[in-house]
């Protein structure tokens, strides 16, 4: 009887036979993200001070076919300045962050804020280019001072806001 019980027991275990193979087949599809995250909070440091702080609501990482990090359902990035003070505030719908080439993509209802000046930047799309403090747009976008609102196709600027150029101005309203 016990020689019965050994020879059902080793028939049960030879059973279970789990191909690896079979199973990352079926569970894992070749368009999820590596990595997924919700409340994202990312820090770029310099000699251990903050420069740049982004937010997402959901945050995917791809890591093939190209390394990327997909900033989906609104994201939020502050500029800090040498003293550590928020500079300038950008914001958008959708972003793409990639980390080899220092560059985030954001679009949909983009907004660049720097508060001490009452300066605002809207456009649809725009790049942050990390190694120059660069943002650049081809798309058309709308600059708001206190002295009133410029139009343009396309536009170079610093992260700061302190430097915007249209590379196609369009018009302007001036207040009085």
């Amino acid at each position: 009887m016990r020689f019965v019980g050994i020879i059902l027991s080793l028939m049960m275990f030879g059973a279970c036979v789990n191909d690896l193979e079979k199973i990352h087949k079926i569970t894992v599809k070749n368009n999820d993200p590596n990595e997924r995250v919700q409340d994202l909070q990312l820090v770029f440091t310099d000699s251990g001070y903050a420069k740049v702080r982004v937010f997402a609501t959901i945050a995917e990482t791809y890591y093939e076919p190209k390394n990327v990090t997909k900033l989906k359902d609104s994201l939020c990035v502050y500029f800090f300045d040498s003293k550590g003070k928020i500079e300038t505030i950008l914001t958008g719908k959708y972003g793409e962050y990639y980390p080899d080439e220092g560059k985030m993509f954001v679009r949909n209802q983009v907004v660049l804020l720097k508060p001490a000046l009452e300066q605002k930047m809207e456009t649809e799309e725009l790049i942050w280019t990390q190694a120059d403090s660069s943002i650049f747009s081809q798309r058309a976008v709308t600059v708001t001072t206190p002295d009133g609102k410029f139009f343009g196709d396309g536009v170079k600027s610093k992260q700061d806001f302190s430097y915007y150029e249209f590379l196609k101005p369009r018009g302007r309203i001036i207040k009085d």
